[in-house]
């Protein structure tokens, strides 16, 4: 699926801006901390949850010169998570490029996670400064603050899934709408907040984002199974070698025969499984019927967020159309 020239055009618009507002708040000494906290950001990215934000503001009338300081905030805050993923991970390379604590160091690796962490709320706070009511600005405040804490316990649910045998897909489910879905829905609420937006269609917002930040995360699986390391920006098979419970694992697990469920966990989670093991792997959990599972699964999701956010009443109905565009471009990517 492509973007139309509309929302292709928008979105150039407000990476551009926001990344200005990151350089302009993420700048310093000493040198080498900043080029850590930077490294990632100025690599690239999707600028997914940017776009979110001040889409969802626009929805309510609030112009991208405002709202792309909490974009600034939520990128910030997204691109601190990945720092302390890839350590804890041990990844080795994002966005094409090598992770930060590859070339940093671990130690300096953590101190440039925390220094996005408190810029994400300097960031925030800049709304302010366009006369945005304390209410408002407070609201947004406690919004970061609340997914700050969820994406941590999503984490850890992540993290402790690896050394279980038998993990369920309604844990699966609960584990990624707190780890990804949980900043989908601040992006979405934050940029709405700042907007004015009225409680009931807030409501509305929650329930579109939480359900689309589920099915880009199961997409994100997927891909992670059987896309080209190309697409990736990152080595392909790494969640199998990290042993994540993905929803394709878990499926295909529950339903293998004890040859098949060998072969799986002959790599599942072993840091020295081979590429041809690995690829043994994914192939059989393919064989399994998984990324049918999958796919079937995240339509569900995706069906019910773009509901959710039809039953919104904005005062730009041109935003929403667009959210609905990025919804399903986001959760349609080809492999």
């Amino acid at each position: 699926m492509e973007l139309s020239e509309n929302i292709v055009n928008f979105a150039g618009i407000v990476s551009s801006i926001t990344h200005r507002r990151i350089m302009e708040l993420v700048s310093g000494e000493p040198i080498e901390l900043y080029s850590a906290s930077t490294h990632l950001i100025k690599a690239g990215g999707k600028r997914l949850r940017p776009l979110l934000v001040v889409l969802s503001s626009k929805m309510y009338g609030l112009s991208p010169e405002i709202s792309s300081w909490a974009a600034a905030a939520v990128e910030i805050f997204h691109n601190f998570t990945l720092i302390h993923d890839d350590i804890m991970d041990r990844d080795e390379f994002r966005r094409g490029v090598p992770t930060v604590h590859k070339v940093w160091g671990e130690a300096l690796a953590i101190v440039a996670g925390d220094l996005l962490f408190a810029k994400s709320y300097e960031a925030l706070l800049r709304l302010a400064d366009y006369g945005l009511s304390y209410e408002r600005v407070i609201s947004a405040v406690r919004e970061l603050t609340w997914a700050a804490a969820t994406v941590a316990e999503g984490q850890a649910m992540d993290l402790l899934f690896a050394s279980r045998d038998r993990v369920s897909v309604a844990e699966y489910i609960e584990m990624v709408s707190k780890k990804t879905a949980a900043l989908f829905k601040s992006s979405v609420l934050i940029g709405a907040i700042a907007a004015g937006a009225q409680d009931e269609d807030l409501v509305k917002l929650k329930e579109f984002a939480v359900n689309i930040g589920i099915a880009f995360q199961i997409r994100d699986d997927e891909l992670g199974l059987v896309a080209d390391e190309r697409v990736l920006g990152k080595p392909k098979y790494s969640d199998l070698r990290e042993g994540k419970k993905t929803v394709l694992v878990l499926y295909a697990l529950e339903r293998a025969s004890e040859n098949q469920r060998k072969t799986i966990l002959n790599s599942l989670g072993k840091p020295g499984a081979t590429r041809e093991e690995l690829e043994r792997a994914a192939n059989t959990i393919v064989e399994l019927g998984a990324l049918e599972f999958s796919n079937s699964l995240a339509e569900d999701y995706v069906r019910k967020g773009i509901d959710s956010l039809y039953s919104t009443n904005p005062s730009d109905v041109e935003a929403r159309e667009m959210l609905k565009e990025l919804a399903y471009y986001v959760t349609r990517r080809s492999y």
